[in-house]
């Protein structure tokens, strides 16, 4: 965990999912500027040791560390946010997972919706009072364009046919719909949150969906980087980018939905 040294002179970013392709380029990016600290988050141990190390390696930076959490259990983010000391600058939900047959948590939570969204969801909430202390602060939700098929009656595919696809492309419609859940919410302690489309890179998660990738993990990991870095990105909330722009989003356009698909998450326990 950050320490009180070195607190004082760095931006501390908070990254889940780094061990895979487009989570370890943006960790890679971040880890090279300037005054960056990072905690790369994951459940598999020697993964996250392997993942620290090679961020270490390729930047020269030995402010990069991991903490251990299984990002689709409540239990195990409130224990992280618990044990957490010292500022927290970045927040980047990047952690995703799409298995091809339909999974459960122990608590019963479909393993893609409990992972994609309320990971994200519960991350936020759990760490929302220390970025709001650390402010101005910032939260990066990696989505995607490949979105859609959320149904808020049957999220979790108790009723439905599991498909990874279809799981997987409403897990990053609520990601994006969150994301403009939050923003209000969020302004008054001046943290601002965005959702983005990293690009098409070849990863484990893209070929569990079928598909391969036409772009180097660096390319995808440039708009989470710049969201989590660039001035330009330090005051817009609540918008989805892609290619470092601001695109529009008519996922966000139901207020109403944005608002039930909130409360919907609440109602899986509240921090």
């Amino acid at each position: 965990m950050p320490n009180e040294t070195t607190a004082k002179t760095s931006r501390i970013a908070l990254i889940t999912g780094a061990n895979g392709a487009i989570g370890q380029a943006i960790a890679r990016q971040m880890a090279a500027l300037p005054h960056y600290e990072l905690v790369l988050v994951g459940r598999n141990e020697q993964r996250m040791a392997e993942t620290t190390r090679a961020v270490q390696t390729a930047t020269g930076n030995r402010r990069v560390r991991y903490e251990l959490a299984d990002l689709s259990r409540q239990a195990d983010i409130l224990t992280l946010a618990g044990r957490w000391q010292g500022p927290l600058h970045v927040l980047v939900n990047n952690a995703a997972a799409s298995p091809r047959r339909r999974q459960e948590t122990p608590e019963g939570i479909e393993v893609q919706w409990a992972t994609n969204v309320l990971g994200y969801f519960w991350l936020i909430r759990a760490f929302r009072d220390r970025l709001a202390a650390s402010a101005p602060a910032r939260i990066v939700n990696v989505a995607s364009y490949y979105a859609g098929d959320l149904d808020l009656t049957d999220v979790e595919f108790k009723q439905r046919p599991y498909d990874n696809r279809r799981a997987y492309r409403q897990s990053k419609q609520a990601n994006r719909m969150l994301t403009a859940a939050f923003a209000p919410r969020l302004a008054p302690y001046n943290v601002v949150v965005n959702a983005c489309h990293p690009g098409d890179v070849n990863s484990k998660l893209s070929n569990d969906l079928g598909f391969g990738g036409h772009e180097p993990a660096e390319a995808g990991a440039r708009t989470p980087v710049w969201l989590a870095t660039h001035p330009d990105a330090a005051t817009v909330s609540g918008q989805y980018f892609a290619n470092e722009r601001a695109v529009p989003d008519p996922f966000v356009a139901d207020e109403t939905a944005v608002e039930s698909l909130y409360q919907l998450c609440l109602g899986y326990g509240t921090t």
